[in-house]
């Protein structure tokens, strides 16, 4: 599974925003951006000219990261957001949303998305009562997820779910101290709380 092995501080410092890859320290003093909020490199703190290509550029790059995409499966959730029904960039968004991964951090059983993506890779978590490794795997309403018995009582997740600030999304149905996860709905635009401009990214892959 082709993954980003790099510093993600460096990718927050790269967007100028905090994207929260890593969990409880992006709401420290410790957090990169607050040190340094500029790009990485020499040539970091140099003047860079803004143009519309590199708005857009950057917008595509912020939610790539945000979610943990690789530009490949990005491109190819954008070409299916395309072909659907509906306004594309929303569409985009709630593909993005329904990701394996992308739940189990907004149910906060995992610190960070990248957390949830190993959790889910070890083989933890359940859909509909069968095993699942596979993170990018997408729900469906009406899906219920749930924690292998052996592995309700980690560590990594109950530290999750106590030291959690961030709201559940309305969408799922969250039973913590079961270790349950029910998908009501795909989510609508309104109940994404992602940082990003889509139609910055539909302008950007419409040229």
């Amino acid at each position: 599974m082709a993954r980003y092995t790099g510093s993600v501080c460096k990718l927050c410092r790269r967007e100028r925003t905090k994207l929260f890859l890593k969990g409880a320290r992006c709401e420290s003093s410790k957090c990169a951006i607050e040190r340094k909020p500029y790009p990485p490199g020499e040539h970091g703190k140099g003047r860079v000219r803004e143009t519309q290509y590199l708005i857009q550029l950057r917008e595509k790059q912020k939610a790539r990261r945000i979610y943990g995409v690789l530009e490949k499966q990005f491109r190819r959730y954008y070409a299916e957001a395309a072909r659907s029904k509906g306004i594309t960039g929303e569409t985009l968004l709630q593909i993005l949303e329904s990701r394996l991964d992308n739940v189990v951090y907004r149910a906060h059983f995992a610190e960070s998305r990248s957390q949830a993506r190993q959790l889910v890779s070890h083989g933890h978590f359940r859909i509909n009562g069968r095993r699942v490794t596979v993170p990018s795997l997408r729900v469906r309403p009406g899906d219920v997820i749930t924690m292998r018995e052996a592995s309700k009582e980690m560590l990594v997740v109950q530290h999750a779910v106590d030291t959690s600030r961030r709201t559940t999304s309305d969408w799922l149905e969250v039973e913590l101290s079961a270790r349950k996860i029910t998908v009501t709905r795909l989510p609508s635009r309104a109940q994404i709380d992602t940082q990003v401009q889509e139609q910055l990214i539909v302008e950007l892959y419409s040229k």
